[in-house]
């Protein structure tokens, strides 16, 4: 049996979903919460085996509960449910260690089999997700691949963005001339003459 935990804020959409969840018999909602704390506590005196996470909920959403729990509890999986595929809500899920990310659009039998999926211990991202996450990977091994610590990578993508070298500085808490510096040795280090050289690298090799 799957013990679940539903943490979302809006009543009719917990009662819906426990209703659904209820028809499978390997699972068991043993909890509803209406935000991330209210889900930590229940973990607490439930402890289930998934925890169905919305990301946007008040006072403390999705990804406070989802941190607070995989901190304290690291054989809770937690599946966000939510209707937000945006990139800052999926980069901030998964950094708050989800372990699986899933719309609310999904048929209900692709959800309860996610829920199984998660238990069992695979993560599960539906395909829009996925291709997000993945073309992240690409792009950071891209950047690696060149030889670009993670500062040279932000100089650049601010660069891109139009910004001067006391923007960058002031974006990055660096000194003006430490940035001057810095770009001076990432022309070298990339065999370019100029800014505009290397915001053009940039885009054609997807590091930003």
């Amino acid at each position: 049996m799957i013990k679940v935990v539903i943490a979302d804020d809006i009543p009719v959409l917990r009662s819906g979903l426990k209703a659904v969840l209820s028809q499978d018999t390997d699972i068991k909602v043993v909890g509803e919460a209406s935000n991330g704390q209210e889900a930590f506590e229940l973990c607490i005196r439930q402890h289930p085996d998934v925890v169905l996470m919305d990301m946007r909920m008040p006072d403390h959403d999705g990804g406070y509960g989802t941190r607070k729990i995989k901190d304290n509890f690291k054989d809770i999986k937690v599946l966000v449910l939510t209707t937000f595929d945006d990139k800052e809500t999926v980069n901030r899920a998964v950094s708050c260690g989800a372990d699986g990310y899933i719309l609310k659009e999904m048929d209900s039998d692709k959800i309860i089999s996610s829920i199984k999926a998660v238990a069992g211990g695979i993560n599960v991202f539906c395909d829009n997700v996925f291709r997000s996450i993945k073309q992240d990977v690409i792009i950071q091994q891209e950047a690696k691949d060149f030889g670009l610590t993670d500062r040279e990578s932000e100089i650049i993508k601010l660069i891109c963005d139009g910004c001067d070298n006391k923007e960058i500085a002031a974006k990055l808490f660096l000194a003006e001339g430490t940035v001057r510096n810095s770009i001076s040795r990432l022309l070298e280090k990339l065999e370019l003459k100029d800014r505009t050289q290397l915001a053009v690298f940039a885009i054609k090799n997807n590091i930003v």
